[in-house]
């Protein structure tokens, strides 16, 4: 499937350019046979593409005439998709995306079948997105950065730390991280030789960029590099790692627990772990409680026994402002 809307897309390309083709030609250029291009022609019709046949030894194709913005090839699946992404861009914590998304929503919209323009604009109208809270970081940063990350190119930077403490950073970037409120630059910090995470607004890029570099192998494979960061993010930096063993289903928890402050992993049907961390054992203790689920400390011994004794303080609280019977 991929191979073909792909093939399409090209064959697209080609009839974009204003010219007419001999069937030989545009088969021999798609690398397919006389009755494949057929059926993929017959396909853009299908789609709302206007393509004419036209006469001649072999036969041949052209776009016709007004043709010269045809519906996208985009099923209902895709259109939507397409749409929520760019509603949703709002929210995304980069500077002026809102206006831009609404450009191209314009956009989208004159190049969708008729078919498709009112689910879109039903869509799009009804979705409200409530802007991201706090810095923003620019798109030229976020388009320097993966560029940076697919050359395999290092980069340096000026970095301001959470503290405000300034230094200039060398680094080898592997990956662009959104937790849904932030951008963060996963990357090899060569002066410190270990993998660090930055705010992407809290970073001020040097140019050019540095020497390319060999990438290492990742902390952890692809597939669970989300996981990777995030633990890093809620556990591993803190003081205090807590894992609880908490009595209700996975996605239960993960409702009352935002992957900004920890990591729920399934058990079974019925119980799950949760990885969460903090620099003081009472605020671990009092989340641990909020979160409104029956649970187990696991580790580590200290916060089992800093709920306990958190318990008997609160349980005198209590008793001391009861009436006398």
């Amino acid at each position: 499937m991929l191979e073909t809307s792909g093939r399409l897309l090209r064959l697209l390309g080609l009839l974009q350019a204003h010219r007419d083709w001999p069937g030989s030609e545009l088969a021999g250029r798609l690398g397919v046979s006389a009755r494949t291009l057929r059926r993929d022609v017959d396909k853009l019709r299908e789609l709302g593409y206007r393509v004419d046949a036209i006469g001649g030894v072999g036969g041949g194709y052209r776009m016709a005439a007004g043709s010269s913005v045809p519906p996208l090839l985009l099923d209902d699946d895709e259109a939507v998709a397409v749409a929520v992404g760019l509603r949703t861009a709002a929210g995304s914590a980069v500077a002026r995306i809102a206006e831009t998304s609404v450009r191209a929503l314009a956009k989208l919209d004159q190049g969708l079948p008729s078919r498709l323009r009112r689910q879109v604009g039903a869509l799009s109208s009804a979705l409200v997105t409530l802007p991201s809270p706090g810095p923003t970081v620019e798109q030229d940063v976020l388009i320097a950065v993966a560029a940076a990350v697919r050359d395999h190119e290092r980069l340096r930077f000026d970095y301001v730390a959470h503290g405000g403490g300034e230094s200039v950073r060398d680094v080898e970037p592997y990956r662009l991280v959104h937790d849904g409120r932030r951008w963060y630059l996963f990357a090899w910090d060569t002066a410190r030789e270990d993998w660090r995470r930055f705010r992407a607004d809290r970073l001020t890029l040097r140019v050019p960029t540095g020497p390319r570099f060999t990438p290492r192998n990742l902390p952890a494979p692809e597939e669970r590099l989300g996981g990777h960061f995030a633990e890093a993010m809620t556990t591993t930096r803190y003081r205090h790692r807590a894992v609880l063993t908490m009595h209700a289903p996975a996605h239960e928890v993960a409702d009352e627990v935002p992957p900004t402050i920890g990591v729920v992993e399934p058990l079974d049907a019925d119980t799950c772990v949760l990885r969460i961390g903090s620099d003081s054992l009472d605020q671990l203790a009092v989340w641990t409680a909020a979160f409104g689920f029956e649970f187990e400390v696991r580790e580590p011994p200290e916060l089992a026994a800093h709920i306990r004794g958190l318990a008997q303080r609160m349980l005198r609280a209590a008793d001391a402002g009861e009436p006398a019977s």
